[in-house]
């Protein structure tokens, strides 16, 4: 059905993602043409069911961003209510914590004026203000496709067709995809977007920079008892359940009504290819320090998303003929900090400026160079440079060891505005990094108990993930005998194990032969870790049917 032709709608800005990047975009558009009194037109395409279906950070926000995108955000009744009262740091050993003093620890990583959110609700909340100035926002509508001038400049994207079947064929309910034409097209899909992958390698944007880097955070919502309830609490760990040349650590964030946000990060460069973060958030939840707070408490929610950590080294080049990256689909995520969304709301609001400037000069489908120049002056650019050799630290040296210098590197950026190891390489990207089955120590993870530790599977039953059933597979292979000839006997397939949602499995006969590599992609929780880790790249996500995936409450 690609031949059948699709009704075009024309927009100044087209924004793909409605994340706090693409509504942070979307709402300084309209300011502009508010406080300047010349109209454009602003579109966003949103492929979750919602805005904010999702969305899944931590999050502990810091408001800079909302300060400067919406003064008055208080008095708007923004779902921005707990202030960070207290701010703890521990390293785990299997058994003990140890409290790391918060006077020893970078004026940077202090959490006080910051404020513990649910994310997809501040963007349901940023929604209705973009709708309120004129904002066309259409969500599960999923852009399936770059659209390209003659010159080769993007001029817009397609979204998917609605109503195709498992084998290829329309159904009776078959719509076609619209075309959405835009001046300038912003794609703030988040981390591993499918369109940003493909216009990073058609336009080169990496060249010159570091691979970026990644880490999946797995993360669950539980409402306490309010005894155990300490509203404004934040505690960051490190340590147990991982080794010290595994990177990763976890979160938990006190906030609302007797709610609790508990997440566990584990960095993506892991080399035993039987790790399964899944299990070792899990086994994070039985130790001492933690159990404490859960215990008589019940999951509520649960969801799964990768992280951007390359940083300061990695940011691509940001902008392409007709449009650039913002938010995560750039990455400016600052890892010590575990925070981005104030810098994905900046760079929203950047390339707003440089759209707005350039489409009343009468220009389309070129270069937004000023949106560039505007990150390289910004907080967001500051904020990324200091802390730029912390996960190269990290990589190399392990937790304890590395950790300990990125400390004192950020100190030194701190006190005196220089690194004396000048900006450190992160070296190979993430899915080098698995060691052969055959070199790597099987893990054992305990049985989950159904009332601490769960299950995979009745964790994507609170995840709300749906996706049409007959509809193609979006986890597609480059070569379908991979995963058994290849990815099996090097690295016991790790895709079995990496995914947190139970989408890949290795399944045998009743003689325990003859594997076949098995894709439940309604199972799909839309976090990109199986693109991003499979050792051989053979796993390409593309978008399912707007709509599908996660419907993510207060995450």
């Amino acid at each position: 059905m690609s031949g059948a032709p699709r009704e075009a709608m024309e927009y100044d800005v087209v924004i793909v993602g409605a994340g706090p990047a693409g509504l942070s975009a979307a709402i300084r558009l309209k300011q502009l043409a508010a406080e300047t009194g010349k109209d454009v037109t602003v579109c966003v395409l949103e492929k979750g069911s919602e805005v904010g279906a999702h969305i899944l950070s931590g999050a502990v926000i810091d408001p800079i961003g909302i300060n400067e995108l919406i003064p008055d955000w208080k008095e708007k009744g923004a779902p921005i209510d707990t202030p960070v009262t207290d701010d703890r740091f521990l390293y785990l050993g299997p058994a003990g914590s140890l409290r790391v003093p918060n006077f020893i620890m970078p004026p940077l990583m202090s959490n006080h004026g910051n404020y513990i959110v649910s994310l997809g609700n501040l963007c349901r909340w940023l929604a209705k203000q973009a709708e309120e100035l004129g904002v066309e926002i259409y969500p599960g509508f999923a852009a399936a496709e770059v659209l390209y001038d003659e010159q080769g400049a993007v001029k817009g994207v397609a979204t998917g067709d609605m109503g195709i079947g498992r084998d290829g064929k329309p159904k009776s309910g078959f719509t076609r995809g619209m075309e959405l034409h835009g001046k300038y097209t912003l794609i703030g899909e988040g981390v591993r977007g499918s369109l940003a992958k493909q216009l990073l390698a058609r336009f080169k944007l990496q060249e010159g920079r570091d691979p970026q880097k990644f880490g999946i955070g797995i993360k669950e919502l539980w409402q306490l008892p309010p005894d155990k309830h300490k509203r404004g609490l934040v505690v960051h760990t490190m340590g147990w359940p991982l080794s010290d040349k595994t990177g990763g650590g976890s979160f938990m964030y006190h906030w609302g009504e007797d709610l609790v946000s508990i997440g566990f990060v584990v960095h993506l460069n892991y080399t035993n290819p039987y790790l399964s973060p899944f299990d070792e958030f899990q086994r994070f939840k039985t130790h001492p320090s933690i159990r404490t707070f859960l215990e008589g408490g019940k999951r509520i929610a649960y969801g799964a998303r990768a992280i951007t950590e390359g940083g300061f080294q990695s940011v691509p080049k940001l902008t392409f003929p007709g449009g650039a990256l913002i938010g995560c689909s750039a990455g400016f995520v600052n890892l010590p900090r575990i925070k981005g969304s104030h810098n994905a709301m900046k760079s929203g609001m950047m390339a707003a400026e440089a759209a707005f400037e350039a489409i009343h000069a009468g220009r389309a489908q070129d270069e937004l160079t000023a949106y560039t120049e505007a990150y390289e002056h910004s907080h967001v650019y500051k904020d990324l440079k200091r802390v730029r050799n912390v996960k190269p630290f990290w990589s190399r040296l392990g937790t304890v060891l590395g950790v300990g210098f990125g400390g004192l590197d950020m100190w030194i950026n701190q006190l005196f505005g220089f690194s004396p190891f000048g900006t450190l390489k992160h070296g190979k990207p993430d899915y080098a990094t698995l060691k052969p089955a055959r070199e790597s120590k099987p893990i054992a993870y305990p049985k989950p108990d159904g009332v601490l530790t769960f299950d995979k599977l009745s964790s994507v039953f609170l995840s709300n993930t749906n996706h049409e059933e007959d509809q193609p597979i979006h986890l597609t292979l480059k070569d379908p005998s991979i995963p058994i000839a290849k990815n099996l006997p090097e690295y016991d397939e790790p895709a079995q194990r990496y995914c947190p949602a139970a989408v890949y499995e290795v399944v045998r006969d009743a003689t325990g032969g003859n594997p076949r590599f098995v894709i439940n992609a309604q199972n799909c929780v839309h976090c990109k870790t199986c693109d991003i880790k499979d050792p051989a790249q053979n796993i390409n996500w593309v978008t399912p049917e707007g709509g599908g995936g996660p419907n993510y409450p207060n995450m």
